[in-house]
């Protein structure tokens, strides 16, 4: 069954076990997951990779079948989900297993897609298409949550958090929060105290930091981890920058099974790349093969969990992380 994104509120999650969220608004897909999931499973959620879980389909069926004293229900979330995945989410529904709620997570699908059409056509399954927002979209979402929390901004500063989160819904999420702790108890604040707060995208020594671990550039990584004082309130960000890299480099490897022209791939890329980031891609994408990409995308979730847990050594913890991937063996 098709549901909108803007609708999703309207629907019973009790009524529906099974969910395929698809398209290229990934920052959507996460605000929808957050409100209307986790917080509801209070921890008990587990991500996994499409590959993994084909390789060893026993191990995910006797991980999510089990159960501790505590858990009533859980929620497994299949990251870059294919129609590869369709016999195994079969044998699932088949199991009418009432406590397990399952959300495949799809990058872009085309009309013809045979997991975009098995959910679309399943009455008891729910399929929503997150389609990129617009400049309005995202100008209203910042001035409506800037006006909630009565913190004036002007059109000018609206605008350089849309161009400093290249339209990111999640980089947006950590600016507005930024900018929200910044203004407290503050009367005015100006586009140049902004420009300063606002660096996610543009933080020259995050983005070295993780272009050197991704082009396994170890002498580079670690000067730059000796020239800088990261913190602990850094991790978090670091950890989804490499998470949103490794990502995109999944989505060219997927391509290049159709493609093989690289110079193809990157110039017709959505989101585009930017003109300066080609030379790094290709070296990266060099580096790394389908499998070795989803094998980090789910050790970077589970870092990610674990810097939680362990805020006061998160710092250490994602360094050292970086560090050991930087020297892990190409390909």
């Amino acid at each position: 069954m098709i549901s909108k994104s803007f609708e999703f509120k309207k629907i019973n999650i009790n009524n529906y076990n099974y969910y395929l969220f698809y398209g290229e608004n990934n920052g959507l897909k996460n605000e929808i997951i957050e409100v209307y999931f986790k917080n509801r499973f209070k921890g008990n959620y587990y991500n996994y990779e499409e590959g993994v879980i084909i390789k060893n389909k026993d191990n995910f069926f006797d991980e999510i079948l089990t159960r501790s004293f505590f858990e009533e229900e859980k929620l497994i979330i299949i990251n870059e989900a294919t129609s590869k995945i369709i016999p195994i989410i079969e044998e699932l529904i088949e199991k009418k297993i009432h406590d397990i709620f399952v959300i495949l997570i799809s990058g872009k699908l085309e009309k013809k897609s045979k997991l975009r059409n098995m959910f679309e056509k399943n009455k008891n399954t729910i399929c929503v298409p997150f389609y990129l927002d617009n400049y309005q979209t995202l100008f209203y979402k910042i001035d409506s949550f800037f006006k909630e929390k009565k913190i004036p901004i002007s059109s000018e500063i609206t605008n350089a958090i849309i161009n400093r989160s290249n339209g990111d819904r999640l980089h947006l999420k950590n600016e507005m929060a930024k900018i929200e702790c910044y203004s407290k108890g503050r009367k005015k604040i100006n586009l140049d105290e902004i420009l300063k707060l606002v660096n996610l995208v543009e933080n020259n020594d995050f983005n070295d930091l993780i272009n050197a671990c991704l082009s396994k550039n170890e002498k580079k990584l670690k000067y730059i981890v000796n020239e800088n004082n990261f913190s602990n309130e850094d991790t978090i960000i670091i950890i989804r920058i490499i998470l949103s890299k490794v990502k995109r480099l999944l989505k060219i490897r997927n391509e290049m099974d159709i493609n093989k022209n690289i110079e193809s791939i990157l110039l017709n890329f959505k989101p585009p790349i930017f003109w300066k980031d080609k030379d790094i891609l290709k070296q990266q994408i060099s580096h790394y093969s389908k499998e070795n990409l989803e094998i980090l995308i789910k050790k970077l979730t589970e870092i990610e969990l674990q810097t939680k847990k362990n805020y006061q050594n998160s710092v250490n913890m994602t360094l050292d992380f970086i560090l050991n991937e930087v020297r892990r063996a190409s390909n």
